[in-house]
């Protein structure tokens, strides 16, 4: 037997130095008592996967990345403060340079103060003190330079003024909720993250792009992510366990992540956000924010205002064909569709577009039939119209069907244009001025849906967009053009029936 003189505190060090060489997630555990000091750190298995995604980025297997996950889980201490310390230091990539965003200044500005106050701990010196160290005529809240010609640069959503160049852009909650962004304020956030952040990379290849945030709603930055299909990698985690919208995250083809829970309703972080205090936060957010803030879907599950299960749906006579219903609507039978002749009202109704005659944009547009209590949704030709298109697809609707009896089209707008371009052209159209606003004209056909009366077709290949726009209306969503048509033209049809019977007694 020998006896070895051994120094606790070198062992230490040297157990400190090959464990976070090897684990974000070891690292960000041994540092947490500089920026938490009085305060234990809880872990969870989510923080491991945001720092294994965070470590991908550091190999060079994503960059792009996005990841959703509600408020309150050490995002910003994640991505701002521990990622950048651990690939200066534990990695000894110290001439990497970062550039940090969020809706906020002063946020950005905390986190550059907490990096800094790790990296000139005795902790973090005895450590990696060796490896870089911060210059000091570059050393404020708001910049910090390495010696290694490394940099973090604390900025704002749309106040890259520096012009400089990054390897990691990190932007950290671009949209301000706590105050609610104007639909013009989210235009503005997108137009930045389309124009001006790319050409905030150092290498338009190999320079790494980094979003973490909770959604805020259809228009937000991941909304924008997802639907032009950025190519970012795509971590989602809600607070809430949805077994049809886990998570599978893939990299070069291969299996990297999936949520581990399994059970419906399993929270994500139970040993610090617990099912008390969830319900509570529930209740005080209400539908839509706990669906985005929490869930990270911009649509409370099984619908808000309006419920997916209140929907009925139609088939044509002699249809057996076995439809697959899109989740959350219960509804068990079908009704067949009514003859040609049996409806007492069909009617085309308009939510005509706000942008110049001459650009193409969203316009609302659907036709509707109306039998004793019930409205049938007979068709959905809502998308993206320049005025022209806009006129040649109405014109091509009522020829198509000599039933309708109305063509309504909303007064504001370009609704008057299309009208007077028209007129001459069209039977029955004309302008409407609807009574309230668009969550009032909602509210006013809560109770007929509700009812089962509003009858949609079963199958139809745009039911996926007209459950999104409906479960997200009012709030979240910024496409109501739908919502808007189909509620003007029940609306206008309940109160004019027997005028409309009139209408299409006389067109048979």
């Amino acid at each position: 037997m020998y006896a070895f003189d051994l120094d606790p505190e070198e062992t230490l060090r040297q157990l400190d130095i090959i464990d976070s060489a090897e684990s974000l997630s070891a690292y960000s555990r041994l540092a947490w008592h500089i920026v938490e000091p009085t305060r234990d750190m809880i872990p969870g298995w989510h923080q491991d996967a945001v720092n294994d995604h965070l470590s991908a980025v550091s190999a060079g297997h994503i960059n792009r990345l996005l990841i959703n996950e509600p408020p309150g889980l050490m995002k910003s201490l994640s991505t701002e403060v521990f990622w950048p310390t651990w690939e200066w230091g534990p990695k000894n990539h110290a001439g990497l340079r970062y550039l940090c965003m969020s809706y906020s200044h002063e946020l950005t500005k905390r986190d550059n103060r907490r990096s800094r106050n790790i990296i000139q701990s005795k902790w973090y010196q005895s450590r990696w003190g060796d490896r870089f160290h911060v210059v000091g005529d570059q050393n404020s809240k708001i910049r910090f330079d390495t010696n290694k010609m490394g940099w973090k640069i604390a900025s704002s959503v749309g106040g890259l003024g520096t012009g400089e160049r990054a390897d990691r852009v990190i932007v950290d909650d671009p949209h301000n909720i706590k105050e609610g962004e104007s639909e013009a304020k989210q235009k503005e956030v997108l137009l930045w993250f389309d124009e001006v952040l790319p050409t905030r990379l150092a290498d338009a290849q190999k320079s790494a792009i980094i979003v973490i945030m909770q959604r805020v709603g259809d228009s937000d930055v991941s909304g924008h992510i997802l639907e032009a299909q950025l190519g970012y990698t795509h971590l989602m985690l809600p607070m809430e366990f949805e077994p049809d919208r886990k998570c599978f995250v893939y990299i070069n083809e291969r299996l990297f992540f999936q949520d581990p829970r399994t059970l419906d309703n399993e929270l994500l972080w139970p040993e610090k956000m617990t099912r008390e205090v969830v319900e509570r936060d529930k209740k005080a957010m209400g539908p839509y924010a706990t669906a985005a803030q929490f869930q990270q879907a911009p649509a409370p599950r099984g619908g808000g205002m309006f419920k997916q299960t209140w929907w009925n749906f139609w088939k044509r006579k002699g249809d057996n064909r076995a439809y697959v219903r899109p989740k959350g609507c219960n509804s068990n039978s079908s009704i067949i569709l009514p003859d040609d002749d049996d409806f007492d009202a069909i009617l085309l109704s308009v939510d005509a577009a706000f942008k110049k005659i001459d650009t193409g944009s969203r316009v609302g547009m659907v036709k509707l039939g109306f039998l004793d209590a019930l409205v049938f949704v007979l068709e959905d030709y809502t998308d993206h119209m320049t005025f022209d298109e806009t006129c040649e697809n109405i014109v091509a609707v009522t020829e198509g069907d000599n039933r309708i009896g109305r063509v309504l089209v909303e007064a504001k707008a370009n609704g008057s244009a299309i009208v007077n371009h028209l007129f001459k052209k069209v039977r029955g159209i004309i302008e409407v001025d609807p009574e309230g606003g668009k969550e009032a004209r909602g509210n006013a056909i809560v109770p007929v849906v509700k009812a089962g009366q509003v009858v949609i077709p079963e199958g139809a290949p745009w039911l996926g967009k007209w459950f999104h726009e409906w479960n997200t209306f009012p709030k979240l969503g910024r496409k109501n053009d739908r919502v808007d048509a189909t509620s003007q033209g029940i609306i206008y049809g309940s109160q004019n029936i027997d005028e409309l019977r009139t209408i299409m007694l006389g067109q048979m």
